[in-house]
């Protein structure tokens, strides 16, 4: 009798999967085709992406070797070429160029670049410090103290990573107006920073001698010395 039993309650399992079957086979079946295509699709928009980084990467080399052998016209176009490429190829790019432009004295047309890329919110903020900096080098031998400070004050902070460069720009930049007072301002900052890179406070170090002289302290040594 058991075996009986056990027949029938098997028939009925079996008739209840095949009518569950019936009734959502084709919705299972879809499923199991929209992970399929999904994953693939997923997997070829990896493989694509990875593809377009590899080229922009070698397009970026071969401009920057252009660059570095003063063929700057080619590696201008190759720059351009790199504008909607994926990742932080466009932005470095745009750099690149922009140095490019600064090195072959087209400085006014490089200072807007640099400027273009400080403002693009879009961009990672290191690379907009870069800019910046950049910026700032050029302004300096072009614009007054107050466009200088109106780039790079921002990156003076104590905590900056990029303060020791921004305040010697804007130290240089005080010297070169005739304003001592705000040359010796950044270079007290840059003297008293124990982070300063040693290069710069090397040169730091003349700006100081030089202050030094113009204000009369080393005449007033000097005369010290004598008595």
């Amino acid at each position: 009798m058991s075996d009986i039993f056990r027949e029938v309650d098997e028939d009925i399992r079996k008739e209840k999967y095949r009518r569950l079957w019936d009734k959502f086979g084709y919705y299972v079946i879809g499923l199991a085709v929209l992970i399929v295509i999904g994953t693939a699709g997923y997997r070829g928009w990896l493989y694509w992406q990875q593809t377009q980084a590899q080229q922009a990467g070698d397009t970026f080399l071969e401009a920057i070797e252009l660059s570095e052998a003063d063929n700057f016209q080619e590696a201008a176009q190759l720059y351009g070429s790199l504008e909607n490429s994926i990742g932080g190829y466009p932005a470095l790019a745009a750099l690149r160029a922009a140095s490019d432009l600064a090195q072959t004295g087209e400085t006014t047309e490089a200072l807007a670049e640099f400027d273009a890329i400080a403002r693009d919110t879009g961009l990672p903020e290191s690379l907009r410090d870069v800019a910046v900096l950049r910026a700032g080098y050029l302004a300096v031998d072009t614009e007054d103290y107050a466009a200088v400070a109106d780039r790079v004050e921002r990156l003076t902070g104590d905590r900056d990573p990029f303060r020791a460069a921004a305040r010697e720009i804007l130290a240089l930049s005080a010297w070169k107006a005739g304003d001592a007072a705000e040359a010796q301002r950044w270079v007290s900052a840059l003297q008293d920073d124990p982070e300063t890179p040693a290069d710069i406070r090397q040169r730091v170090a003349l700006m100081a001698a030089v202050l030094r002289g113009a204000n009369g302290e080393t005449a007033s040594v000097a005369e010290g010395n004598t008595q």
